[in-house]
């Protein structure tokens, strides 16, 4: 793997610590396009494709991209199965520190069901009594000397498929201990996080269009841009200095800095998979932001990783570095600003 020409040693950032979502799944595709309705029998078949979750994803393309100066601490839990045996050793092959990372007896490893459709996009079933069910507040409790140890200059990343207290505590410790404090919710989540105040402790939030539809109080069916601009005014009345991303396929996606709102085309490429691509494109935010890039590039950066991802039919594309992205820009023409380019130079 070739990381991105980042200094890490002049960074603001050097570590991330996070909690999230460990595990494996199965991608079965669905016959057919139109959306599965909720009493619909649907056929399909089972593909030979390796699903991740949230946290192993985000971590992994962080890692990857950034290079071994950069330290990644995943919080979480597995079974002590087959599959949890096998992610540990692919989270440490790539360079995670994995000591809070622990076997829970008796307990299988998360199992997220994946289902696509026939033009690449789909969604996930997730189990909710698995390992990572029993990832609370004490596991990260536990971990609280890591965020000391990066005081001032780490990340604190708290994401899906691990329950929410768990991710309340890693946003009270990276507030305590002056992290930027990233987070993601699902649809059902994200109404719940507002009314807790969870977001006053966010300084980088990353939605779907889904999920910024609830949180502007919106329809689904709204065009695109009402639900960003509805979101953004909602959520920056909570925390006026958060960042904010939102991703939305093919329509493209935005981010909004603190004053300005920004729309970013989606890159036109061939598409085997979008599963993983919005954790992709969190993962590529962060990577810009440790790079020093600002918010509008840190975008482009997250555009391309995501872009890339889904041209793998795996959830993780292990085949993303410095050299593809680059190649994939200059074979998709895409326009990058020159800090873009500088970290993506051979």
């Amino acid at each position: 793997m070739s990381p991105l020409n980042v200094d890490v040693a002049a960074s603001r950032y050097q570590a991330m610590i996070g909690v999230g979502g460990i595990g494996a799944g199965r991608v079965f595709v669905l016959n057919g396009n139109h959306t599965l309705g909720r009493e619909e029998s649907r056929s399909g078949r089972f593909l030979d494709r390796r699903d991740y979750c949230k946290l192993h994803i985000i971590s992994h393309y962080v890692q990857a991209l950034v290079g071994p100066q950069f330290t990644t601490i995943p919080i979480g839990k597995v079974g002590d199965d087959e599959v949890g045996n096998r992610l540990f050793e692919e989270m440490r092959d790539i360079g995670l520190d994995v000591r809070h990372v622990r076997f829970s007896s008796g307990d299988q490893t998360l199992f997220s069901f994946c289902f696509v459709y026939p033009d690449g996009s789909g969604g996930n079933l997730t189990t909710d009594d698995s390992a990572c069910s029993r990832v609370d507040a004490a596991c990260v409790t536990e971990a609280e000397h890591e965020f000391a140890r990066f005081n001032g200059c780490g990340i604190a990343l708290a994401v899906p498929e691990v329950p929410m207290a768990a991710r309340e505590k890693v946003l009270e410790l990276g507030s305590q201990h002056r992290l930027l404090c990233v987070a993601s919710f699902a649809v059902e989540e994200v109404v719940w996080a507002m009314k807790r105040d969870m977001l006053r402790r966010v300084d980088l939030l990353t939605l779907n269009l889904d999920e910024a539809a609830a949180a502007g109080e919106n329809s689904r069916d709204a065009h695109a841009s009402d639900i960003v601009e509805s979101a953004v005014t909602k959520l920056s009345e909570i925390n006026p200095g958060m960042l904010i991303a939102i991703t939305g396929g093919q329509r493209g996606s935005w981010s909004w800095d603190g004053t300005a709102l920004a729309q970013h085309p989606a890159i036109k490429t061939e598409v085997v998979s979008t599963a993983g691509a919005g954790d992709a494109y969190l993962a590529g935010t962060v990577v810009g932001l440790v790079a020093g890039l600002p918010m509008l590039q840190a975008q482009e950066l997250a555009v391309l990783t995501a872009a890339l991802s889904v041209t793998s039919p795996h959830t993780i594309n292990k085949d993303i570095d410095r050299n593809s992205l680059r190649a994939f820009a200059t074979r998709v023409q895409f326009p990058t600003s020159e800090l873009v380019r500088d970290l993506l130079k051979g």
